[in-house]
């Protein structure tokens, strides 16, 4: 059976936000007396903050303590500093618009919170287009973990292999794989070739793979 939905990453895919994640953390954690360097967590973006906080320190955890209220912090300076002035990713919009047309069904699956999906949408210019999510309340554990993915194929009732991914980060291969759903990546998201060659074909950005739709997997919908 032919392809027939895209699960659509966000962060780093639509909008150019994987930086300002990292630097949200870094002052997030500063807020708290914790010395994260940018460096240190920017490979990390992709993750969830279930997956950051213990990663950067140790015996943190974003439920409870100092690591929710790093947590609560960093999502705070996504809504109010960062989000406001960030640029949709090149092509974003006319990407989504060309993937309706051609009949996709397209059900976005992010780390992200409700209200911070909302303000990064509107940051790439495809709130009015995209409303099916799955976000990190469907997900016990975010990516790579499986969960998010999974969720998304549960709200769309398709099997893995009539879906496909497009996403940024390894960490996004890694969850859609665990899943058997391929991934088309993007590198607009900061990671090179070799961290993503697990996904099926690679782009710089969203108006890259519109450049090349109909050689691109997306051609057999």
């Amino acid at each position: 059976m032919a392809l027939s939905a895209v699960i659509l990453d966000v962060d780093g895919t639509l909008v150019i936000s994987n930086d300002a994640h990292a630097q949200a953390w870094v002052e997030a954690f500063a807020t708290y007396g914790y010395d994260v360097p940018f460096e240190k967590v920017r490979p990390l973006i992709g993750m969830g903050g279930d997956q950051v906080i213990p990663k950067m320190v140790p015996g943190l955890d974003k439920e409870e303590g100092d690591g929710k209220a790093i947590s609560e912090k960093r999502k705070e300076l996504i809504i109010k500093k960062f989000a406001p002035t960030l640029p949709a990713a090149p092509g974003a919009r006319d990407l989504i618009l060309k993937m309706q047309q051609s009949g996709w069904q397209l059900i976005i699956a992010t780390s992200a919170t409700s209200e911070e999906l909302s303000l990064l949408l509107k940051a790439a210019k495809v709130d009015d287009l995209l409303a099916e999510a799955t976000t990190s309340s469907d997900a016990e554990h975010s990516k790579p973990d499986p969960d998010i993915v999974a969720a998304a194929l549960e709200k769309l009732h398709l099997e893995p292999h009539q879906v496909v991914m497009i996403a940024d980060t390894p960490y996004d291969i890694a969850a859609a794989s665990k899943c058997g759903v391929g991934t088309i990546a993007f590198r607009c998201g900061g990671f090179d070739d070799s961290q993503l060659e697990r996904a099926i074909a690679i782009y710089d950005d969203p108006a890259d793979l519109l450049a090349h739709y109909n050689e691109s997997p997306l051609a057999n919908s």
